[in-house]
């Protein structure tokens, strides 16, 4: 990290050779100064001030000027922005647009659109968000497509960049409700041309999350024919795949498939081997992602970096169970004949669904989020914990709380071994995503538990895995948290440091960047990054984030004014 002032002189002069000198005595509206440079591109860092107007960087090179704002980065790493490839804040930017535990570790473009998206929605789903959302942070649901929600919540005022994906499963619901069946033809065409508005709005690609209900009863041509809609622009088919544990390989298998068929890229969101009777099958996983690289297809993934996962008791339950939607499930758990046959499939060792809670098991199975207000003291317990305090067992207890609760229950469960998470880390087309929200941490986020990630994914990959235990370099760890999704995504002018790009840029202390956040104790920022500027505007000074909201929708390959610029 440390240089001598002759090799610092080097890299200040190969950084002036890579980039555009401003002419001495220019004023601008910000200078970023004194700072190690890491621009993005995985090679060796430079000394070199950045200056910035309005929205841009014009500037990067050895020179004097002045600036409305100075940012003296001595003794930090200044980098692009990060970016999260799967994110879960279109809740949590609804209720604090600040992203507070995102920007404090330099996320500045979120992500969305795992199966589910902003839209579209029709008036039935629309009339569903109502009756679901938080009674004391209701929201005018005023939007009807995946690119009207996105400029609603940038108009209602964040601190980050959003992206989306269009969610396969919002795709499926907008046609068929939450029926298992095939569509029609006619039905298969509809939702082709959803895909296609969606993708001309913007949208990076296709979204899909088949282990849980309806996306599950989606067959491998339905996607592939959402996705051939994809390929015509240029973007992305991701997905959470029908296993990543049991029937992992089939499920790339079906993922590569699905890309080559459609003429897209494929990522696999938050690449995993879950279970530890799938722990041995790392190795296989990337020979099979390899060579379909070799082949010529565009295949990678993403990863969080921590053993359990975080999702609902849906995926302890089968698919078949939950048709129609929660009130349908609920109502069919309440069927003593019914029951009875949920609780052998659940107990049951089986490859036709994704079972978490039995590869997890009831004691790595924890309690994290409850909408009921009776259940939250059962916050930050197992569910053998709960199961043993109501002397049930751990089956009937979780269908009883997904009844009681009126929701799925959000859950973490331990999964992973730390062995592979570092080898997934270290993958070269590996990016990161933490598939949480992004909270503050106070108020109504207090009120539910969460797993970690929310708050330390990112800071994490900087200071345990880099830093720490050196699974990554430090200009690679910022390549794959910066320029590696930006190009997967193809966006345009962002996730690089150079002149012409957007100014989204941090600024850490690669000493002491840190995670807090515990599944004991969440709810801890991380420390250690001290600025971030997003489209040229000043988010975090010093550690503390100043309120300012400039983020923006970013837009993908397909969006129309492309064509316009």
């Amino acid at each position: 990290m440390k240089h001598s002032p002759l090799r610092l002189l080097l890299l200040t002069l190969i950084g002036i050779g890579l980039a555009a000198c401003g002419p001495a005595g220019e004023h601008y509206d910000l200078l970023i100064i004194n700072g190690t440079i890491y621009d993005g591109n995985g090679g060796e860092p430079y000394a070199a001030t950045i200056a910035v107007n309005g929205d841009r960087i014009v500037a990067i090179g050895d020179f004097d000027a002045d600036a409305e704002t100075v940012i003296d980065a001595s003794g930090l790493a200044v980098a692009p922005g990060f970016i999260t490839m799967l994110s879960w804040a279109t809740d949590s930017l609804l209720i604090d647009g600040r992203s507070q535990g995102d920007i404090r570790q330099g996320v500045t473009l979120e992500v969305f659109g795992e199966g589910r998206s902003g839209g579209p929605i029709n008036d039935s789903m629309r009339a569903q968000l109502i009756a679901e959302q938080d009674p004391d942070n209701p929201v005018d649901v005023t939007w009807t497509t995946l690119d009207e929600y996105l400029e609603f919540l940038v108009d209602r005022g964040i601190s980050p960049n959003i992206a989306s994906f269009i969610g396969a499963t919002s795709v499926r619901v907008h046609e068929l409700g939450y029926e298992d069946r095939p569509p029609t033809p006619e039905e298969l065409e509809r939702m082709q041309a959803l895909v296609r508005q969606a993708m001309e709005d913007g949208a990076m690609g296709l979204g899909s999350s088949l282990i849980y209900a309806p996306a599950f009863y989606a067959s491998t041509e339905e996607l592939v024919a959402l996705a051939s809609v994809v390929g015509e622009y240029g973007g992305m088919y991701i997905s959470h795949m029908r296993s990543e544990g049991n029937r992992l390989l089939e499920a790339i298998d079906e993922l590569i498939h699905i890309a080559r068929e459609a003429g897209t890229s494929g990522e696999i969101y938050h690449l995993k081997m879950a279970g530890q009777q799938n722990w041995d099958k790392f190795d296989a996983v990337v020979d099979k992602i390899e060579s379909a690289q070799a082949e010529g297809l565009a295949i990678s993934a993403n990863i969080y970096t921590y053993t359990a996962g975080s999702t609902g008791l849906d995926a302890a339950m089968p698919p078949w169970v939950q048709e129609g939607g929660y009130q349908a499930w609920a109502e069919r758990l309440q069927n003593p004949e019914i029951r009875a046959r949920v609780l052998e499939e659940m107990t049951t060792p089986t490859d036709a669904w994704e079972n978490l809670a039995l590869s997890a098991g009831p004691e790595g199975t924890l309690l994290v989020g409850f909408r009921n207000p009776d259940l939250r003291r059962y916050l930050g317990m197992t569910l053998a914990a709960v199961a043993a305090e109501r002397e049930q067992s751990a089956a009937e207890t979780a269908m009883d709380l997904v009844i009681e609760d009126g929701s799925r229950v959000q859950v973490v469960y331990f999964l992973m071994s730390e062995e592979n998470v570092a080898k997934g880390i270290a993958l070269p087309w590996v990016s990161f995503a933490s598939d949480a929200g992004s909270m503050t941490n106070a108020g109504k986020f207090l009120e539910q538990s969460t797993h970690p990630r929310a708050y330390g994914n990112f800071a994490r990959v900087l200071g345990k895995y880099t830093r720490d235990e050196q699974v990554l370099t430090l200009p690679d760890a910022i390549r794959k948290l910066s320029k590696l999704p930006a190009a997967h995504l193809q966006i345009r002018e962002r996730g690089e440091l150079a002149v012409g790009n957007y100014a989204d840029i941090v600024a850490f202390d690669p000493l002491t960047i840190q995670d807090h956040a515990t599944y004991e104790d969440p709810h801890q920022y991380a420390t250690g990054m001290q600025y971030v500027v997003i489209n040229g505007e000043v988010v975090l000074r010093e550690g503390e984030h100043t309120g300012a909201l400039p983020g923006r929708v970013v837009r993908g390959p397909g969006w129309r004014g492309w064509q316009k610029n």
